[in-house]
């Protein structure tokens, strides 16, 4: 109920602010609805072509997906937290956060409730691998590719995909390095 109770209360607010702000204001800041637009159709495919891959995965080490599941595992078939951050993480820059946390979320067992209890440290890693390495490419995660598109909307040069992830992984790898000693 709280989830559709905020997704209502978001929708009213959106409504609210588009009838009650002047639309001077909108073209004063040269406000279009392209960047939303091609941002919701880059993850509209992600998640719908994420369902399959979810499916898969609950099939196990055994299953077509198993290589997944196995490069997050000791060999003694606990996780391997330090692997889950990582995989989780580059995935993340390459496909988005939110979906690449339900890929591992559910090849960690899919429960949350078990997982908060008995490895949280494994929903950490997974939590944090997805959330910190989507930050390297523009399709890590969605704020990134809007603000691309809005600046180039605007004539704003920015640098390539590969660019980007050039500087990116420049300053933010050796952050994951620190992360990843200390916390996995």
């Amino acid at each position: 109920i709280q989830n559709l109770l905020r997704d209502i209360l978001l929708l009213i607010f959106g409504l609210l602010s588009w009838k009650l702000t002047l639309q001077e204001i909108r073209r004063s800041n040269a406000f279009t609805w392209f960047p939303i637009i091609e941002v919701s159709k880059l993850f509209i495919g992600i998640f719908i072509t994420i369902i399959p891959v979810i499916a898969l995965l609950k099939l196990g080490s055994d299953g077509p997906l198993g290589f997944i599941i196995n490069l997050t595992r000791n060999p003694d078939m606990s996780a391997n937290n330090t692997s889950y951050f990582w995989v989780t993480g580059i995935l993340s820059g390459f496909l988005d956060n939110a979906p690449t946390y339900l890929v591992f979320f559910n090849s960690a067992g899919g429960d949350a409730y078990s997982l908060m209890k008995e490895i949280p440290i494994t929903l950490k890693a997974i939590s944090c691998g997805a959330v910190f390495m989507g930050a390297m490419t523009y399709i890590g995660n969605a704020p990134n590719f809007m603000i691309r598109s809005i600046a180039e909307e605007n004539d704003i040069k920015m640098p390539s995909f590969f660019g980007y992830m050039v500087w990116s992984i420049s300053i933010l790898f050796p952050l994951f390095l620190i992360i990843s000693y200390i916390y996995f």
